[in-house]
């Protein structure tokens, strides 16, 4: 029994090699078709022997602390497509953003923990091994069977959700919802610096803040922190609009944010911020970055609908302290109290959170193309030292954004 079916298998192997030397010898039409295709598959060999090996590279962490969680691996399993409206995407250049660098010491744990688990709550699964990065410029590879606006081979932007493995791998997979084409004269270096911090400013300003490209000429808006990746995107955004910007920053940044057309800059090294912001105020909405500015509700406008809209909000810090339902009663508490106390006068305190959303980066893809906004990167980092950009991006004051470009 055992002999006839090893006979079998060889009778076969031979049959297949008398085929494959019949196609070689005299191929028909049919055959050369065949032949054809199977050539233009092979232009894309690179892509293609990484994803059929079903591993690839990326920087990883086994479990929370600092950056030397962070481990290289050449052996991480291919991201698959999952729900139809999936994307997968070869990586070519990945940004850094503080968001990492906090969800790598477990910030925001226990919420996106249960929201990764929520189809699963009988199995639930670890988070580990976890890949970071929120955005990424790239190319599609394959698409869901309900993604309808973007195609292979697309060069796309975008942003990928919290719930999710991040950029900072050879490949990923997002939602068709989290991704645009990229704008056609920006390089995928500079197109990486971008997407999440669009999708975090716009979503602040915009969304919650209520500023349009229609209704924010002569605006007066204070950004704090103007000479990070957010700052400066968010200076040119409304200037782009049509606002009057001031912003803070320190002694060597300030060519930076008034290149980018900042009118009024504070410098905290040299210059009292309360005593100069409090000479100007009368602000119609302020984008508060890092949190903690206590005088800053004083610097509103009185009756006029004007907004505090911060960034560093305290609803996910409360969840990993307290769990989820005692830490969201505790969030509804803070944000009721600080709502509260402007009540009175006609302003408002809001928050806001990083959100992916097409539809600004197609906003911002036009604004791009204008030449009206331009990438800021403060320095690029080769895809396997990316472990030293996260050490850059700790150490602060980055003038701009920080790139990991893995095209090589």
């Amino acid at each position: 029994m055992l002999e006839t079916a090893h006979m079998t298998k060889k009778a076969k192997n031979l049959l297949r090699q008398s085929y494959i030397k019949l196609l070689c010898s005299s191929p028909t039409k049919s055959h050369n078709a065949f032949l054809n295709l199977a050539s233009q598959r092979c232009q894309h060999t690179k892509v293609s022997v990484k994803e059929a090996r079903g591993v690839m590279r990326a920087w990883q962490i086994r479990r929370y602390g600092g950056n030397d969680e962070l481990t290289w691996s050449e052996s991480v399993r291919v991201p698959r497509i999952i729900h139809p409206d999936d994307v997968l995407v070869n990586v070519n250049a990945a940004s850094l953003n503080m968001l990492d660098i906090r969800m790598r010491g477990g910030y925001g744990h226990a919420m996106l923990n249960a929201v990764r688990n929520k189809d699963r709550l009988h199995a639930p699964q670890s988070e580990f091994p976890l890949i970071l990065g929120r955005d990424f410029s790239g190319t599609v590879l394959k698409t869901g069977m309900r993604v309808k606006k973007f195609k292979v081979g697309d060069k796309i932007w975008g942003t990928v959700s919290p719930f999710r493995q991040g950029s900072h791998a050879e490949l990923m997979v997002t939602s068709e919802s989290h991704i645009s084409l990229r704008p056609q004269n920006l390089s995928d270096i500079e197109a990486a610096s971008l997407p999440y911090v669009v999708s975090t400013v716009m979503t602040a300003l915009c969304d919650v803040g209520e500023l349009k490209d229609n209704n924010t000429a002569n605006k007066r808006v204070l950004i704090y922190g103007g000479s990070g990746g957010i700052g400066t995107f968010a200076i040119q955004l409304m200037k782009a609009w049509g606002a009057i910007v001031t912003t803070t920053c320190s002694t060597d940044a300030v060519p930076l944010v008034t290149s980018l057309g900042a009118d009024h800059v504070i410098d905290y090294k040299t210059q009292n911020v309360q005593q100069e912001l409090m000479s100007m105020k009368g602000y119609d909405v302020i984008l508060d970055i890092h949190g903690g500015v206590d005088f800053s509700f004083d610097l509103l406008k009185k009756w006029n609908n004007s907004k505090f809209v911060t960034i560093k909000t305290p609803f996910l810090q409360n969840t990993d302290e307290y769990g989820i339902l005692p830490g969201l009663l505790r969030s509804g508490a803070n944000l009721t109290a600080n709502v509260l106390q402007g009540f009175k006068e006609g302003r408002s305190y809001r928050w806001a959170m990083f959100k992916p959303s097409r539809k600004h980066l197609e906003t911002v893809k036009h604004l791009v193309e204008r030449e009206e906004i331009k990438p800021v990167i403060d320095k690029v980092f080769p895809f396997e030292e990316a472990d030293k950009a996260y050490e850059k991006l700790e150490e602060g004051h980055a003038r701009g954004k920080i790139v990991i470009d893995m095209s090589q």
